[in-house]
Formats: structure tokens, C-alpha cells, sequence
């Protein structure tokens, strides 16, 4: 990974220059390599990155616990790498995945993690699903 470098680079360059929030932390969309459906949506910190790129198994940080995660150590719904994206200004990603185990990604033992929608109900947003 490299220093950031001017804009036009970052933008239009092939280098990859991941830009972490000023808390360490990039925002990593994980989306099923199968369909695309989106299954979660979590944070790297650098060594998630790294570890993410060296072994084609996903890790993220975990905000709550304050520990890197390697997802799926608990679940077996480790995910592999099958491509990573960045956004035209490298400060978010997307994670194609193949998932592991019942093939869920979602804590709560769904697919997705998205699994509710927000609609409005008497003018107040309400959850269904």
C-alpha cells in the first residue's frame, strides 16, 4: 500500500493508496460473488487490509470487540476473497466473497445482514422483514 499521493493519481492511478478515516479505519461493503447480494457491511484497519490481501480470506476489524477479525473463525462462514474494488477515491471497498459454511454472513444466522427493510407506516418509518 502507498502513500497517498496527489488526486488525479488516487483517481485515476494504478496505485492502490487505501485512504483510513482518521480513526485507522476504510469501510469494506461485502457483497456474494454468486449473485451480488449485499451480505454485510464492516471495517478494515490496515492489518485487516493486509491480512485480507496476503491470505484471500477476509478480515476486518471489529469496532465493538476492538480487535481484528477474521470472519467466520467462530461461524465457519469464512469468506474468500474472490476480488477487492476501491472507489474512485480509495476511501471505501467492495469485497466480492464465496462464503464458507451454511454460506450466511449475518450474526443473527441470516444470508445478509440487511435482511430488514425501513418503510413508512402513519407518516413513522418502521422495520418489516
Amino acid at each position: 500500500m502507498l502513500w497517498r499521493e496527489q488526486t488525479a493519481d488516487i483517481e485515476n492511478g494504478a496505485d492502490f493508496a487505501p485512504r483510513f478515516s482518521a480513526d485507522g479505519l476504510i469501510t469494506c461493503v461485502t457483497v456474494a460473488a454468486s449473485d451480488g447480494a449485499v451480505l454485510m457491511l464492516a471495517h478494515m484497519n490496515a492489518e485487516a487490509l493486509e491480512k485480507t490481501l496476503e491470505t484471500g480470506v477476509v478480515h476486518y476489524w471489529s469496532r465493538s470487540r476492538g480487535a481484528l477479525w477474521r470472519k467466520g473463525d467462530t461461524s465457519g462462514q469464512i469468506q474468500r476473497l474472490i476480488e477487492l474494488r476501491v472507489d474512485c477515491d480509495q476511501d471505501a471497498l467492495l469485497a466480492r466473497v464465496e462464503v464458507g459454511g451454511d454460506g450466511g454472513a449475518c450474526h443473527t444466522g441470516r444470508r445478509s445482514c440487511f435482511y430488514r427493510k425501513v418503510v413508512l407506516e402513519d407518516g413513522r418509518a418502521r422495520l418489516t422483514g
